[in-house]
């Protein structure tokens, strides 16, 4: 905790602690980077060097970005090649915000009544019946091909020496050992992870040179692709594609079905070869004369689009930073964005058509903002209806009125709500802030959080010629069903899933579509230029604490390093998006140092708080300085996301 941090919550009481210049001049934990000519920040160190590498080679931001996310999916920085891979791509020549939507789908067979016919009232958290059809690979070679400059050959060479050994972290080796039981239920798993099989620790060791020569030759056979295009005459884009070509249509798609199918999963040649990455046009919304880009509906990034409309409405700064009112501000308006989050959000290629334009009106917006109770937290509160606001009937009032924040139980629990089933495992995927305790497989507090919090990576670059990259991938975390001979492990995303109408209307599902995930980079750009690139890990806080760091930045003038490391709030009340999909109403995450007088205040409110040491998420971003024509880089002192800068 900064000291400019620790001062302004001790005055955060009184509406006096507003922003001044004197809070951008306090010294962080982590230095803040400054680049001229390009910056690259991910989740692990490793990662960043092979970002750098792509820029040394004269490589754009979009090459550096394809070269990170290779090496932190094979470094299974909680993700793996057959995770998903969602981003927002800022084209200098086009003046413009691109999305990429890697996110993978249902396989056949995937239907709400062979889950429900099995028991399971969400699909299962966890195995070969969790995984849609991998995405990550398509969308690392569909951005390469349309946007980069590099060959796939140059981009994959840091992911390749990698996957021949690498000295393995401890975070991931520990992560290894405590999920073992389950590994050593999948024969592919349980061979690549558990190289001291037998011994007191089956897993490695920190530092020991993990190897994954299946996954390594899989990416050789994607160069391989490349090159013998390359010889046919075919042209660079031809050549990436026909790697493309070779994952989903090829030998490697052969081996993944008959590995996952082995397994028992429900993926098909036929479910590889018919994905396609889509190349979308994201949405936004304007906030103090910035824009804000997000990806579709199919992903949870709108919630932080709702959430500036309504707190727009607000005077945030006058409310002091951390005061108990703008606390209150915030969590109200998470409640209420999450609540349509929770109800409305879900595949927009799959009918019925989600009501994006009433949800992103500014006139709903004000009308949401105006059921605040500022004196007492709700903890019943419920999705809006934004139909009217486009003009149109809600096709699901019926379900809308029986809706409660958390989802009704049933009679006969569902197999999918019990993680003992894999003991050990939910500890596995999070990056636990220094100090905090591994969450017990009971379903205590800290094994919600656990679920709650469900990590990915992140990757943020950019460069001189204005190409801005900000990538949120993940799927596949350990413990993860590795499909066969192909080394590529598998996502868990169905989970993500209802399988009732009645837990969410537009995210029942049905094979070849894509579950609503909580994924969600973010661009925002300022007269017409890039502002700001970030993204953060943490399952259904993301927006949540990008939406925290943006206001830290454009309400209170932090440094985006100060933004970074700054204490959030977090609040629990909407429907995780994992699991057996609980929500804990009032339930509120402060920072240790919050003073008594606001935790006493905010317990007079009707919030059930608890404390962490570190709050913020290891978010990452970067603040593009126009008037020095330079990039201020950010890695928050929550995890290992680290950051290079030329």
């Amino acid at each position: 905790m900064t000291v400019r941090a620790r001062s302004c919550l001790v005055a955060a009481v009184f509406p006096l602690c507003l922003a001044s210049a004197a809070l951008a001049a306090e010294r962080t934990q982590k230095p803040p980077l400054h680049a001229r000519h390009w910056i690259a920040i991910t989740g692990k160190p490793l990662s960043a060097e092979a970002g750098a590498m792509m820029f040394q080679k004269g490589g754009n931001a979009v090459d550096a970005a394809c070269a990170m996310l290779g090496a932190v999916t094979t470094m299974w920085d909680v993700l793996a090649w057959g995770g998903e891979t969602q981003a927002l791509i800022y084209h200098p020549g086009q003046k413009k915000v691109i999305g990429i939507d890697a996110l993978g789908v249902a396989p056949t067979g995937a239907t709400a009544a062979y889950f429900r016919s099995k028991g399971y009232r969400f699909p299962p958290e966890y195995g070969p019946l969790a995984a849609v059809t991998p995405g990550t690979p398509g969308g690392l070679m569909t951005m390469l091909a349309e946007y980069g400059t590099l060959s796939l050959g140059e981009v994959l060479a840091p992911a390749i020496q990698m996957a021949q050994g690498y000295p393995i972290e401890a975070e991931t080796a520990d992560s290894i050992e405590r999920s073992k039981d389950a590994i050593k239920k999948w024969k592919y798993s349980r061979e690549v992870f558990l190289p001291h099989a037998g011994q007191a620790r089956e897993a490695p060791e920190a530092g020991e040179v993990f190897a994954q020569k299946d996954l390594a030759a899989t990416l050789g056979k994607l160069v391989e692709a490349e090159r013998q295009a390359l010889k046919q005459g075919k042209s660079r884009k031809e050549a990436i594609y026909a790697a493309y070509d070779r994952f989903y249509k090829g030998d490697i798609a052969r081996e993944l079905v008959r590995g996952v199918q082995e397994e028992g999963g429900l993926i098909t040649e036929q479910d590889l070869a018919r994905w396609k990455v889509k190349i979308e046009e994201p949405l936004s919304t304007t906030y103090k004369g910035i824009t804000v880009y997000k990806l579709p509906i199919w992903q949870q990034g709108p919630v932080m689009l709702q959430a500036l409309n309504i707190l727009e409405n607000a005077a945030l700064k006058e409310m002091g930073y951390n005061s108990p009112r703008y606390i209150h501000a915030l969590y109200q308006t998470m409640n209420l964005a999450y609540a349509d989050r929770d109800f409305y959000y879900g595949d927009p290629y799959f009918p019925p058509e989600e009501p994006v334009r009433g949800l992103l009106s500014k006139e709903y917006a004000k009308a949401r903002y105006a059921q605040i109770d500022w004196s007492k937290n709700d903890p019943q509160v419920k999705p809006g209806d934004p139909y009217p606001y486009q003009g149109g009937k809600n096709p699901f009032a019926d379900l809308l009125a029986k809706w409660t924040v958390a989802p009704a139980p049933e009679a006969t629990p569902s197999p999918a709500a019990t993680p003992g089933e894999i003991p050990g495992a939910p500890h596995a995927r999070l990056r636990l802030p220094p100090g905090t305790p591994p969450p017990a497989t009971a379903r205590t507090e800290e094994a919600f959080r656990e679920q709650f919090l469900r990590g990915t990576t992140s990757i943020e670059t950019a460069d001189e010629a204005g190409w801005v990259v900000s990538v949120t991938p993940s799927g596949g975390w350990i413990p993860a069903v590795i499909a066969g001979r192909t080394g590529v492990g598998l996502s868990q995303r169905m989970q993500s899933f209802v399988t009732r109408p009645e837990d969410g209307p537009y995210n029942v599902v049905e094979p070849s579509k894509r579950p609503r995930v909580t994924l969600t980079p973010t661009l925002a750009l300022k007269e017409g230029l890039p502002y700001l690139a970030m993204a953060v890990q943490g399952g259904d806080t993301q927006d949540q604490n990008l939406l925290q760091f943006f206001l830290d930045i454009v309400e209170f003038g932090m440094t985006p390093q100060e933004a970074a490391e700054a204490p959030n709030i977090n609040s629990e009340q909407m429907r995780s998006s994992f699991g057996a999909h609980e929500a804990r109403p009032g339930h509120l995450l402060v920072a240790v140092s919050t003073p008594e007088k606001v935790r006493n205040a905010l317990g007079e409110m009707g919030y059930a708080l608890e404390t962490a040491e570190r709050t913020s998420g290891p978010i990452n971003g970067i603040l593009f300085d126009r008037r020095h024509g330079t990039m201020w880089g950010a890695s928050s002192n929550y995890g290992e996301d680290y950051g290079i800068a030329w």
